[in-house]
């Protein structure tokens, strides 16, 4: 058995190499391929509202360890201070006209591109999350940490924004104890049809995230009921 379980992870590490290397070069060709639109994205940002162009921000990464994440500015000067501890809705004012525009088509994610390059991020995996969340994260939900973050993932095609984080996180710990390169393959073709429907860019409404008020855990299904059950067949199809 232990000798199996050995053959078990070193296949699995060895598909990881895979996944990480193709990252890098698929990543690196397409900063270089879509560098045209970059460039007339950071000037429309200019002109609209003038600097920064970027978003940068730092955001827990593999095994929790932080990083600086790029994006394109989307939100006026200062939002990320006044937005702190909410989940921001389609009603903000402080989403910026240009924002808007990339919000709806995801094009503030593509400088992420760069965060793959540099071995920060993954093209798929869980969505990175704040720091100060996976304080309140539960053994089981830590699990989400063991892949490197991703600009797309398991939650983002099924659901994206409109999914509370009790249902995200799960999702995510989903996605790493079932993950293969061809679940991969699946979530990138999936996220091209998200993207080109603008299907939950964002929350209905903006709110206060629960994680902030009392540092409260967002709970998660319980194992071993039948609501848990009936969810777990649900994120894996």
């Amino acid at each position: 058995m232990d000798v199996g379980r050995q053959t078990h992870a070193t296949t699995i590490g060895r598909w990881l190499m895979l996944k990480h290397t193709a990252d890098r070069v698929l990543s690196s060709v397409g900063v270089v391929v879509i560098s045209p639109l970059l460039l007339l994205i950071a000037a429309a940002i200019l002109v609209d509202t003038g600097r920064p162009v970027f978003f940068l921000q730092e955001r827990a990464g593999l095994l929790g360890r932080p990083f600086r994440i790029i994006k394109f500015r989307t939100m006026v000067k200062g939002a990320d201070v006044v937005s702190f501890g909410k989940i921001v809705g389609e009603d903000s004012q402080l989403i910026t006209r240009s924002g808007g525009f990339l919000r709806q088509w995801s094009l503030d994610e593509l400088p992420e591109l760069l965060n793959v390059v540099r071995g920060d991020m993954s093209l798929v995996g869980p969505r990175p999350t704040y720091v100060y969340q996976t304080a309140s994260y539960s053994p089981e939900q830590k699990k989400r940490m063991l892949m490197k973050p991703g600009i797309t993932g398991w939650a983002q095609v099924n659901g994206r924004n409109s999914l509370d984080w009790s249902h995200r996180i799960c999702l995510d710990v989903w996605y790493v104890e079932h993950w293969s390169l061809w679940l991969d393959l699946k979530i990138l073709v999936r996220t091209i049809g998200v993207v080109i429907h603008s299907t939950s860019v964002y929350a209905e409404t903006s709110r206060r995230d629960s994680i902030v008020d009392g540092n409260q855990t967002p709970t998660t299904p319980g194992t071993g009921t039948e609501d848990s059950q009936d969810k777990e067949d649900h994120y894996g199809h």
